[in-house]
């Protein structure tokens, strides 16, 4: 009878263990985590046409440009004039109902010796003669269809802020596929933040940011496997999300920043740490050690994707920067509670007593998958 209950219980880990290896097929053969291209841009309107300044990532005109159907440029200084031409396609700007037309006019090539740094855009969209602006709407759907890995596509986003000309600026809003940028003509005038829209805006990115981040989602499900009871779970996530706002801030005070090339290794490195201890010392995968190795790991999570966002965030006033990183570290959290609690609470449904033989194997094998799948993506990541 035993020995039936024990096969039982090793089957019920091994049908979650192949949820999770299913799970972590769809992302092989990719060795980030967050494919989301960070840039900024000012919308300036003026009497007769709209500007567009914008400074593009030099990482979303090489993902253009690796998935364009177009014969390849010729060598890299011919991938920006292209991607100006891409930008035009996939990024519109309405008036009034009235689609316009644009071009482009000045580009800034990074400069060599800095190959991260950013493209400088200038696009200009003229009004139709006699209009007078009222409304202005500026989406875009740029490397929409570019999948990063399977259910996982790329996204381009902007910090955008708002001039008229002889104005001042709102500054901050978020310009996402899912959100576009919309202000009426003459509510600029006045300089200032809309702090409403800003919050949501950042607290939406957040929640985001943890639902198409496969390494949180990895390391939030192994530090889920191992806790006892829903405050537990609390304790673990809220210590995680403490950790990441403080890199956050950090960060945008300029104090402490990583290059991805350390980053992405120890965020690799953590997944396997925590999923080996579950595995290995279940004992110490609880409690106070728990939390710490939460805490300690989250400082680095954090700064995985600090660097794009503040980077895009440059020349924002501090009261700006400030509410975007509280209402991202909301969301943050909100995105981790959403995600780990119906997971907990499915886990605790299919293990009943969760000190039982059933829960303890469902554990091992599950996280056993997610060390696996850690090595994998720490390998990927050293290359």
């Amino acid at each position: 009878m035993r020995y039936y209950r024990f096969y039982t219980y090793g089957c019920c880990g091994l049908w979650g263990a192949r949820c999770l290896v299913f799970l972590l097929s769809l992302i092989a053969g990719h060795a980030f985590a967050h494919p989301v291209a960070q840039g900024s841009m000012e919308i300036v309107v003026h009497p007769d046409r709209v500007e567009i300044r914008a400074r593009v990532s030099v990482e979303q005109a090489f993902v253009a440009e690796g998935f364009s159907k177009d014969a390849p440029a010729e060598d890299t200084a011919a991938i920006w004039p292209r991607h100006g031409d891409y930008l035009l396609k996939n990024l519109f700007v309405n008036v009034d109902g009235v689609k316009l037309g644009g071009r482009v006019g000045k580009i800034t090539p990074p400069p060599a010796t800095i190959p991260t740094a950013h493209i400088g855009y200038e696009l200009i969209y003229a009004f139709p003669q006699g209009l007078v602006p009222k409304r202005v709407t500026v989406s875009q759907d740029l490397l929409n269809g570019f999948d990063f890995a399977v259910g996982n596509p790329w996204e381009a986003t902007f910090v955008t802020t708002i001039l008229e000309a002889g104005g001042g600026a709102k500054s901050g809003l978020l310009l996402t596929r899912e959100a576009p940028v919309v202000f009426d003509v003459g509510s600029a005038g006045a300089a200032g933040i809309n702090r409403w829209r800003l919050f949501s805006d950042y607290g939406q990115h957040g929640i985001m940011h943890i639902l198409k981040g496969y390494d949180h989602l990895l390391f939030m499900a192994v530090l889920m496997l191992a806790v006892t009871s829903l405050l537990d779970l609390v304790k673990v996530v809220t210590a995680f999300t403490l950790a990441h706002t403080v890199t956050l801030t950090l960060s945008a005070l300029d104090i402490i920043r990583l290059p991805s090339s350390i980053v992405e290794p120890i965020i690799a490195a953590s997944i396997v740490f925590v999923a080996a201890q579950n595995v290995f010392f279940p004992s110490q995968s609880r409690g106070r050690t728990r939390l710490l190795v939460a805490f300690g790991f989250g400082l680095f999570h954090g700064l995985g994707f600090a660097g794009g966002l503040l980077d895009a965030m440059e020349g924002l006033p501090g009261l700006a920067v400030a509410t975007a990183i509280v209402a991202f570290s909301l969301g943050v959290e909100i995105g981790h509670q959403a995600v780990v609690i119906p997971m907990f609470t499915g886990m605790k449904l299919l293990g009943g007593d969760l000190a039982s033989m059933r829960r303890f194997a469902i554990q091992r094998y599950a996280s056993a998958a997610v060390c696996f799948a850690g090595i994998y993506y720490l390998i990927a990541a050293l290359r």
